[in-house]
């Protein structure tokens, strides 16, 4: 079943269609900053940004810190959010739980092709970014530079360039969690889409609020950027546990309430 829903998801033009829009965006700015030879200052616009004028080695970061904020999170939740709603609303649903496979796996299998759509897209950014960065921008494959203005190796830079995809990775799970959750709760696909964007739309704005700052930690964007601190010199770990530590617990309990939505829901369409 699981090869069967990955088959499904990977063979609709629609599902690559998302990911060429998505990677629209950093090639736009790319094409820009090669055009104006203009980069916002260091600490202004998206992190790393400013520095791939000088190494385009570094674009796969600043490729997915521009797409992180909006793009990112309404692609994982489009897919996630019509994972199981998109079959109700085609009909379908009843059909796929008349299979002797179960509830449960046809979840999982639901849970698993997103999973790998959540990977896919990721890896396909921070790839399209390294071959746009590499071919506009000056490479210097030899050594990069820190947050902290130190440089760091090549090899250095490699490695905290697959943890950095990697936890953002991570961190559109939490997305796609809470997408799947309210796919599993309604027949509509778009209605699944617009609640999981709604929470993190809320998300966002009470991040920005200071009378909201007793809850700012448990937020589920809190530290959707602390990747940046992967290439200081030397790691902060803190932000980035705890940015592990809370999609870690929203994944779960999201998840197990998926589950027992599902398995317990009367299914009519």
């Amino acid at each position: 079943m699981i090869a069967v829903e990955l088959r499904k998801l990977f063979r609709r033009p629609r599902t690559w269609a998302i990911v060429a829009v998505l990677n629209a965006l950093p090639v736009l700015v790319a094409v820009l900053l090669v055009l104006t030879d203009l980069a916002p200052r260091p600490g202004e616009g998206p992190p790393f940004l400013s520095a791939v004028l000088t190494n385009g080695a570094l674009y796969p970061l600043a490729a997915l810190a521009i797409v992180l904020p909006l793009f990112l999170p309404i692609a994982v939740a489009v897919v996630a959010g019509d994972s199981v709603a998109g079959e109700a609303q085609a009909g379908t649903l009843r059909y796929l739980l008349a299979r002797p496979a179960g509830r449960t796996r046809l979840l999982v299998a639901k849970l698993v092709a997103v999973l790998a759509f959540v990977l896919v897209t990721v890896v396909v950014v921070a790839a399209v970014g390294y071959l746009v960065g590499t071919t506009l921008f000056e490479a210097r494959p030899a050594a990069g530079t820190s947050v902290s203005g130190t440089s760091l190796t090549a090899e250095q830079l490699a490695v905290r360039t697959v943890l950095a995809v990697g936890y953002v990775g991570v961190s559109m799970l939490g997305v796609a969690a809470f997408a799947l959750f309210f796919s599993t709760l309604t027949d509509s696909p778009l209605g699944a889409t617009m609640g999981a964007l709604a929470v993190l739309v809320t998300s966002s704005l009470l991040f920005t609020l200071d009378a909201a700052s007793p809850i700012a930690p448990y937020l589920p964007t809190r530290y959707w950027l602390a990747f940046v601190d992967l290439f200081r010199d030397p790691i902060l770990w803190r932000d980035i546990t705890r940015g592990l530590a809370l999609q870690a617990v929203y994944v779960g309990v999201l998840l197990a309430a998926a589950w027992a939505n599902f398995t317990t829901k009367d299914v009519t369409s």
